[in-house]
């Protein structure tokens, strides 16, 4: 299957996911806009859209509804929401394949944590996909000298994930001019690896141990005290929690591949939570993708960023 084959495929996939009534609108699609679809977006009172890359675009039809929503729940969870409860109470759901479903809505609280939601207003339908190869021009710059632990910068929706697993298969499966790595992956969205039925949908390495629906602080933990990683990889540090675990495994000597929300290196230090980690020097390099005219590209940071 070509490239162009499997977004297209990639794209299906995430239609199947929809009440069937939106399905066939949604197939309307040209086969670039199909292609380059990021997700899509279900608000109740609102025709459904999907996010390109020049924006939103309503599929038209009428406004979603409340069974509508229910419809996704049902089909993703395979009509088992008990089973992904844990998984919803983060606000999330990830389906077969490694298509995340983001929800909004109305949450109750037990013991001041969320126990659960009340109802739901809206749904993102995550259109994810594998470029093997996406790291190519990096990782010779990654790799010099030995790899060292790197941070991926970029807005949500930049491409963070996608280059992550490329970075992680790459590091894993070694190359000619560099050696394959243990590499612990803290999945805790299942998007990354998308495990499904004990096998990864994506390729993230042959020498890869996956930990996915597990908190990422305590996934890191885990995984350092079990698999020996020499490195871990985790999307998305977010919480104090994920830095102190990521302190504690660059202490043991283990690197770390992350990545983090920002525009920019300065919006990046303008936040309390990652100043304080670069300021600790976790990081040796960062990654920041930068999007213009519709192409991302990826640029390379080493040494300390004050």
């Amino acid at each position: 299957m070509n490239d162009e084959d499997y977004r297209v495929s990639r794209y299906d996939g995430a239609v199947l996911l929809l009440p069937f009534g939106m399905r066939e609108r949604a197939r309307r699609l040209t086969r670039v806009d199909r292609q380059t679809a990021e997700e899509f977006r279900l608000r109740i009172g609102w025709p459904p859209t999907v996010m390109l890359p020049e924006g939103e675009i309503s599929l038209g039809g009428g406004p979603v509804t409340r069974d509508d929503l229910s419809t996704v729940l049902e089909i993703a969870t395979e009509a088992s929401a008990h089973s992904s409860s844990q998984q919803i109470k983060r606000g999330f759901l990830t389906a077969k394949g490694g298509y995340r479903i983001g929800l909004g809505g109305s949450v109750f609280l037990l013991d001041g944590e969320v126990g659960g939601y009340g109802s739901f207003t809206s749904a993102a339908v995550r259109i994810s996909r594998e470029v093997i190869g996406a790291a190519d021009p990096l990782m010779h710059g990654l790799t010099d000298g030995g790899f060292t632990s790197t941070l991926i910068i970029a807005p949500p929706g930049g491409g963070k994930t996608t280059l992550l697993r490329d970075i992680i298969r790459q590091l894993s499966d070694g190359g000619r001019d560099r050696p394959e790595m243990r590499v612990a992956l803290a999945d805790e969205r299942g998007e990354i690896a998308a495990v499904t039925e004990g096998k990864p949908s994506m390729n993230v390495g042959k020498r890869t141990d996956i930990l996915d629906s597990c908190p990422k602080a305590r996934a890191v933990m885990m995984l350092l005290r079990s698999m020996s990683p020499q490195v871990i990889a985790l999307d998305e540090i977010t919480a104090p929690e994920d830095i102190s675990s990521i302190q504690m495994a660059r202490n043991c000597g283990v690197y770390i591949l992350a990545t983090a929300h920002a525009s920019s290196l300065s919006d990046l230090l303008s936040r309390p939570l990652y100043r304080d980690l670069i300021q600790e020097r976790i990081f040796d390099r960062f990654v920041i993708i930068e999007k213009a005219d519709g192409k991302r590209t990826y640029r390379l940071e080493r040494g300390d960023i004050k």
